[in-house]
């Protein structure tokens, strides 16, 4: 892989064009672009933001609410540092769930609070599994043991559990 190509591949910031299906106006997504990596923890948490569009903390706030009611933006919360709370272990469950049972069994896996994500995926000739379950744990052992659980729960025991041996990237979608 050259580096020409890497950079081939790159777009900055300020090359991205704009990503939006729905409408927004332009506010609305600087407003994104400026929190998306988070906010300061004080009494004033969008006072920095607020500047920068030049409105109030008033209207930061109900921009926001709009865009969670308009379901553009997910959820606005605090995420935690599962590494330094201890959660070390990181196993992949790859599951082969038969077609017909697929939402019956992902609601089910999904209900497991070491589940953080549970995804339905096209399987293949060479790879039989459709349903991915991301199991954290602070041991491998713990995330084998949830593993086990989730497979009697739905009745699927041909499952492997891939465990991650390096984070090279996590964040989440920027625009």
């Amino acid at each position: 892989m050259s580096e020409e190509n890497v950079q081939k591949a790159y777009k900055s910031d300020s090359e991205q064009k704009h990503v939006w299906n729905a409408e927004m106006d332009a506010t609305d997504e600087k407003l994104i672009r400026l929190i998306q990596d988070g906010i300061e923890f004080t009494h004033s948490p969008f006072s920095k933001a607020a500047a920068e569009l030049g409105i109030s903390e008033d209207e930061v706030v109900a921009r926001l609410k709009n865009l969670i009611s308009e379901k553009k933006v997910r959820r606005f919360g605090a995420s935690i540092g599962h590494l330094a709370l201890g959660f070390t272990a990181n196993g992949m469950g790859v599951w082969d769930v038969p077609e017909d049972k697929i939402d019956e069994i992902g609601k089910v896996m999904a209900t497991f609070n070491e589940v953080s994500h549970c995804y339905n995926r096209p399987r293949s000739e060479e790879w039989p599994y459709s349903m991915y379950t991301m199991i954290h744990g602070r041991t491998p052992e713990e995330c084998e043991a949830v593993a086990k659980r989730i497979s009697e729960a739905v009745g699927i025991s041909e499952y492997k559990l891939v465990f991650s041996e390096k984070e090279l990237k996590k964040k989440g979608v920027r625009i």
